[in-house]
């Protein structure tokens, strides 16, 4: 188990020898109070209003070290940007219509199978932690 999980993520970056700076801080906060995936540019809108020298490159860096950080995951639902999602709120995944864009959240345990046959067969660790598969629902489909 990695000797970081489970820790408060701010507490996890300063650990590891990154400042917590005001920014950091605001955008880790917008991330995790999200009730759904938020992109860089709606985290530059709500912290811009609390913190006017924020930049949006300071958000998609910022994302970025987070990311690489595993504290958060990425989704690209097909609309031209990016998502985030905090990684202490769990892994899930997500069946994207490519019709009409509606988003089902599906159990991390259908790719059970998938994971242990791509490790037994191919001898390869899937990183399924946050997976986006586009198709057609069933309301689109008839």
């Amino acid at each position: 188990m990695d000797k970081h999980q489970h820790k408060d993520p701010a507490e996890k970056l300063s650990e590891l020898g990154y400042r917590m700076t005001p920014q950091r801080m605001m955008i880790l906060n917008a991330v995790h109070n999200a009730t759904d995936h938020i992109s860089a540019e709606e985290i530059y809108s709500q912290v811009r209003g609390q913190y006017s020298h924020l930049n949006l490159s300071t958000v998609y860096r910022t994302l970025e070290l987070l990311k690489n950080l595993k504290l958060v995951t990425e989704s690209d639902f097909g609309e031209g940007k990016v998502r985030y999602h905090s990684a202490e709120k769990g892994h899930h995944h997500h069946l994207v219509c490519q019709k009409c864009g509606d988003v089902n959240d599906v159990n991390e345990a259908v790719f059970t199978s998938l994971t242990d046959k791509l490790s037994g067969d191919y001898n390869f660790t899937a990183d399924l932690r946050h997976l986006t598969i586009f198709g057609q629902c069933a309301k689109c489909n008839k």
